[in-house]
């Protein structure tokens, strides 16, 4: 349970049980003589007592109450000592796979409640496989203590059994050979019933790991009280159209929830009437992101010259919501670079082109970090332009085409500025215009090496000249003869000798 503020955490606080199983008696054991070795009496304790809060022939939620009963049952003084013992005694239960604690942020109350999910201990044959939890086993108790634990948990095979020779079959007889259901019929009466009478899991319940979007109580817990913006930010809460807008921005530059915070609180971001402003906050962000950028770089500089003095090995690279993708319609399909033929397939290339940002596209067409002079070009491109974003990813396949397709151009700010400018004559501001006009370039320029080739070959084909001025004279060229012959000694020295005459004279004459 990792808790920074004790007075997040305290008796006040509400709280319940969420368990799905029932405790049978080798659970039990597993309890009394594996567990509670690991992680100590007293949080066995609390993990039977969360246990029993729900009644032990049902499964489900818990009564709602407050924390109070939790310490006065476990005889736990509610004090900053008592509140940091009773966290530890959690956080063991959680280390070994036995609990499950999520914290609710209540936006009417201003407060946090608690839920407690409870998992089932291990079958004996599944602890002993699971190898951190053995060994840890093993530090606490011995390596022979551990053996016979094992021991004592599994019952052997006969010994009647044992030493035998046999080959076992299965003879179990399915269910469908016994038992034969009315398919042709549904009773939707029974299904709705069972779907409305089954157990509803809080929707703001989730594991870290699945909670990639940034919600209303990340912002508002962190946001300043006395800040100008302060009711605007509040009035997210039933805006799911700005939330979206502040989850996209957050997603296409990396904002962590401090950062976004922190852009919230700026001025201009808010139109009087309590809208947020896309182009603000989006020339914010990504003023956030290049700082971001250029202090990530000169710390892995720093860590580099580090790793290089002390002879360690390099770091390695570390290896990040938007709305709902949209599908890309088959005709409208581009092919695949050269460079992700062996990562992916067309059909996720395309998915990627049409939906991802493009500060995360062209990291994918990078192995380390995008130049800044490239992001400097979008950046342009997306604040001034107002290209789409799938627009822009567009461009960015059609200029790595280029730079693959074997020509001799050169992408430079002049170039991307011509093409964009192009796009926003012809309006091209979606997907499929963007892909059509990146094809009707590719015709032209096809169209266009050929009309080249054919003009170069008939102008060799003639004379230079001009307003019937006279060609230029053909000079002739000295050709080697076929008819050499090679020169004799006697002939070499002779020509030496002469060739020592004349540098002597030579000299005499200066």
């Amino acid at each position: 349970m990792r808790m920074n503020n004790m007075l997040h955490f305290t008796e006040n606080h509400r709280y319940c049980v969420y368990r799905d199983f029932c405790l049978s008696p080798v659970d039990g054991k597993m309890l009394g003589l594996v567990y509670q070795p690991m992680v100590g009496a007293f949080a066995v304790s609390l993990y039977r007592l969360l246990t029993e809060q729900v009644p032990l022939e049902q499964v489900g939620y818990s009564a709602v109450e407050q924390q109070r009963k939790l310490f006065l049952t476990l005889s736990v003084d509610p004090s900053e000592k008592g509140r940091k013992f009773l966290i530890e005694q959690a956080s063991r239960l959680e280390a070994v796979g036995l609990l499950q604690t999520s914290r609710l942020y209540v936006p009417d109350s201003d407060d946090y409640m608690y839920e407690y999910e409870l998992q089932p201990p291990l079958a004996p044959a599944e602890f002993f496989r699971t190898q951190h939890l053995t060994l840890l086993l093993r530090d606490k108790i011995g390596k022979f203590a551990v053996l016979a634990l094992r021991e004592q948990l599994f019952s052997k095979e006969p010994e009647a059994w044992s030493g035998l020779n046999y080959n076992k079959e299965n003879i179990s007889v399915p269910f469908y050979e016994i038992f034969e259901l009315n398919t042709h019929s549904i009773d939707y009466e029974l299904e709705q019933a069972i779907a409305e009478t089954s157990i509803a899991r809080q929707p703001g319940v989730r594991l870290a790991p699945e909670e990639e979007a940034i919600n209303y109580a990340d912002i508002i817990l962190r946001f300043p009280r006395e800040s100008r913006n302060r009711s605007f930010v509040e009035a997210l809460r039933f805006d799911p159209e700005g939330m979206g807008v502040v989850n996209y921005v957050a997603r296409k530059y990396d904002l962590s929830v401090q950062d976004l915070c922190r852009l919230l609180d700026e001025d201009g971001v808010f139109d009087p009437g309590g809208f947020i402003l896309l182009d603000e906050l989006q020339y914010k962000a990504n003023l956030q992101f290049r700082q971001g950028k250029r202090r990530k770089e000169e710390r892995e500089v720093a860590y580099g010259k580090i790793v290089a003095l002390r002879g360690e090995g390099q770091k390695a690279a570390p290896s990040a919501i938007l709305p709902e993708e949209v599908a890309v319609q088959m005709e409208y399909y581009v092919d695949v670079p050269p460079q992700f033929q062996s990562k992916c397939d067309v059909h996720q290339y395309n998915m990627m082109l049409r939906n991802e940002p493009y500060t995360r596209l062209l990291k994918t067409f990078f192995p380390g970090t995008v130049p800044d002079n490239l992001l400097d070009i979008f950046e342009k491109v997306d604040l001034n332009y107002k290209l789409p974003g799938e627009v822009i990813n567009v461009l960015i396949h059609y200029l790595m085409s280029l730079l693959t397709s074997g020509g001799e151009q050169r992408i430079n700010r002049n170039f991307i500025d011509a093409i964009a400018a192009n796009m926003l004559l012809k309006q091209v501001d979606t997907y499929e215009k963007a892909v059509q006009y990146i094809r009707d370039q590719a015709k032209v320029k096809d169209k266009t090496t050929g009309n080249a080739a054919a003009a170069g070959g008939a102008k060799r084909g003639r004379t230079y000249g001009n307003r019937g001025a006279k060609p230029k004279p053909e000079i002739p060229i000295v050709q080697q003869s076929g008819d050499d012959q090679a020169v004799s000694e006697e002939e070499f020295a002779e020509m030496i000798k002469m060739a020592e005459r004349m540098k002597a004279s030579k000299q005499k004459g200066i």
